[in-house]
């Protein structure tokens, strides 16, 4: 009914191993994938610190590798817990062949059946559980809250978005097809990460104002190829950023480069740490009444300190560009 991420963080001198397993349940069966990537490198003397620890898991940076094509399947394994992994990541969120068997993001867009499927897994499990969170639903903050509220320490968002890529106006299929026919798939890469950064964003807000945050944590997901997107998410509220198609497209040397990225974001604000900024941008996101309400209070003001054109009539000719500027509220 989910399909399942276990990630084991192995630490060794200065190189860290992620290694992500993932295991997906379909009726009684199981299969699990194994990823392996090879982490970051030593921290400089003076350099920000990019270590994180998130639900009692230390990690030299906030970057995993997200669950996804990258994996191996190898043979149903019983017993993962007792494969040393430090964490389960599941799934609620997969829309490829899973929802039309009433699993995957099927699970994730029921609420009621996500409560029973996550009160099943946190029954046994003696390890932390994050909630993968599909972005097809209209408000994702509710299964979020229900994750949250059945036992998971996290909740991941987002997977794909549900998408048709296109029509090949010369054959007139749909594309990219089998033999001729296809079905909607996951959209995922750049073009995805605004979706993915108001996904989290509506999530940070949730578990700021519902829940204990230093009890529960929320991993960014979606689009993630430079430093500087890592960083959009940590400046939404979340404690780690999920790569998946980046490191497909890139190798996996792309985490080298995502940590360099972030330090040097880092460096131009003068932070130490990932809490240094973690959902400071949080406080600037409002209602579209409340905009209004600023943009007309903004105005007035002007109006006060006859900054800007009162009128029409207040209009010259050699003046026009800074006069124009003048009538932008901010």
């Amino acid at each position: 009914m989910a399909s399942l991420s276990l990630t084991q963080i192995r630490g060794s001198n200065s190189v860290t191993e992620f290694a992500q397993l993932r295991l997906r349940t379909q009726r009684g069966r199981s299969k699990i994938g194994f990823l392996k990537v090879v982490g970051s490198q030593g921290q400089s003397q003076g350099e920000p610190d990019l270590s994180v620890t998130v639900n009692g898991l230390h990690m030299p940076n906030p970057f995993v590798i997200g669950s996804g094509p990258p994996g191996q399947f190898i043979e149903e394994i019983e017993g993962v817990e007792q494969t040393g992994i430090d964490a389960l990541e599941i799934n609620f969120s997969c829309p490829h062949g899973m929802p039309e068997r009433k699993m995957g993001a099927a699970v994730g867009q029921d609420c009621a059946l996500l409560e029973e499927v996550c009160g099943w897994i946190n029954a046994k499990a003696t390890v932390p559980v994050w909630a993968k969170m599909t972005p097809n639903i209209t408000d994702i903050t509710q299964p979020a809250r229900v994750a949250l509220k059945s036992g998971c320490e996290g909740v991941a968002a987002i997977n794909t978005i549900m998408s048709v890529m296109g029509i090949n106006l010369k054959t007139l299929r749909p594309e990219p097809c089998v033999e001729g026919y296809s079905t909607p798939g996951g959209y995922s890469s750049k073009a995805v990460h605004p979706i993915a950064l108001g996904k989290v964003m509506n999530i940070a807000k949730l578990m700021k104002s519902e829940f204990d945050l230093e009890k529960y944590s929320l991993s960014g997901i979606g689009g993630v190829e430079t430093g500087g997107d890592a960083a959009e998410f940590i400046l939404v509220g979340a404690n780690t950023v999920q790569v998946c198609t980046g490191v497909m497209m890139h190798g996996y040397g792309l985490v080298k480069k995502l940590c360099d990225e972030l330090k040097d974001f880092m460096k131009m604000h003068n932070f130490s740490s990932i809490e240094d900024f973690r959902g400071t941008s949080l406080e600037y996101f409002t209602t579209h009444t409340d905009l209004v309400r600023r943009q007309q209070e903004a105005i007035q003001q002007r109006k006060a300190v006859k900054n800007g054109l009162q009128s029409d009539k207040d209009w010259t000719g050699d003046g026009f560009v800074k006069e124009s500027e003048s009538m932008v509220s901010n």
